[in-house]
C-alpha cells in the first residue's frame, strides 16, 4: 500500500508554505487575501515569488469557497497530488532505527487526524496507518490541521487492518494497543525496540479484532474525573514516551 497522495487544494500558512518549502513546481495557483499585507503575508509572498508561483488577489468569499471553510488565514493554493510513492513495506526496509508507528483504528474526524500527524511528525514516527474502511483520508481540513504535516508524514490506509498489524509482527514490530482498563501503563512498556502503536477513537476505542490482534496493551494513568483523552492527545503522550526512551 502507497502512502495517501496530497489534497488537491491546501489552505493556511503552514500546509501551503510547506509545500512551497518542499515541492513548489507542484503548486498551480497560490490566493491571496487582497486586504492582508502584514510582515507575515509580505514575507511568504515574497516567497512564493522567489519560487515563480503564480499569485492571483481574492476576497474572503471566494477564498472561503476554495478552501470549503473560513480558517484559510488569508492564503489557499491549488496544488498538483504528489504520489507518496514508497509502500509500507519499502520504508521499514529502508529504516536504519526501530521502526516507532502510529496506528489509528477508527479515527474518521479529520480535525483528530490533522492532529495526529502532526504529533506523529513532531515525535519522529515513522509513519501513520490507518483501515480503509474505519478512517478519513487526507483532505483540505486535515492538511490545515497538520499544519505542514500531511505533506512529509507518511500516511498508509490499508485494506486489512488485522492483516498489516500481523505482517508488522513478521517484521519483529511490537504491537502495542491502548486500553483503559489495560493492567500496564506506557510507562511501564518497552517502546525503545521496534514498536507500533494502536489507538481507537475516543469513546469506542479499538475494536475487538484489532484489540485480540495486538500483542499488549497500556493504558495512560488518568489522574482526574475524565475517563479518556482526545486521541490526538493520547497519541502524544505515547508518541513523546517511545522517543524518550530511545533518547
Amino acid at each position: 500500500m502507497a502512502a495517501m497522495p496530497s489534497p488537491k487544494v491546501l489552505f493556511g500558512f503552514h500546509a501551503v508554505g510547506v509545500r512551497l518549502k518542499t515541492a513548489p513546481a507542484s503548486i498551480v495557483e497560490m490566493y491571496v487575501d487582497a486586504t492582508r499585507r502584514d510582515a507575515r503575508m509580505k514575507q511568504f509572498l515574497a516567497r512564493a515569488a522567489e519560487a515563480g508561483v503564480r499569485v492571483i488577489e481574492a476576497d474572503g468569499p471566494r477564498l472561503a469557497k476554495l478552501c470549503g471553510g473560513v480558517g484559510h488565514q488569508g492564503v489557499v493554493a491549488r496544488v498538483q497530488a504528489i504520489e507518496g510513492g514508497r509502500t509500507l513495506d519499502e520504508l521499514l526496509d529502508d529504516l536504519a532505527d526501530p521502526p516507532l508507528l502510529l496506528v489509528l483504528d477508527g479515527v474518521t474526524d479529520p480535525h483528530n487526524l490533522g492532529a495526529c500527524l502532526r504529533v506523529a511528525d513532531g515525535a519522529g514516527a515513522h509513519a501513520v496507518i490507518a483501515p480503509k474502511d474505519h478512517a478519513c483520508g487526507i483532505n483540505a481540513t486535515v492538511a490545515k490541521v497538520a499544519s505542514g504535516a500531511a505533506e512529509t508524514m507518511p500516511y498508509f490506509m490499508v485494506t486489512n487492518l488485522a492483516r498489516t498489524l500481523n505482517e508488522l509482527k513478521e517484521r519483529s514490530i511490537w504491537i502495542i494497543g491502548t486500553a483503559g482498563e489495560a493492567e500496564q501503563t506506557v510507562y511501564q512498556a518497552d517502546l525503545a525496540a521496534p514498536t507500533a502503536l494502536v489507538l481507537g477513537a475516543e469513546g469506542p476505542g479499538l475494536r475487538q479484532l484489532t484489540r485480540k490482534t495486538c500483542d499488549t496493551l497500556v493504558r495512560i494513568p488518568m489522574m482526574g474525573a475524565v475517563e479518556s483523552l482526545n486521541v490526538s492527545v493520547a497519541s502524544g503522550v505515547c508518541l513523546y514516551e517511545a522517543r524518550r526512551q530511545r533518547g
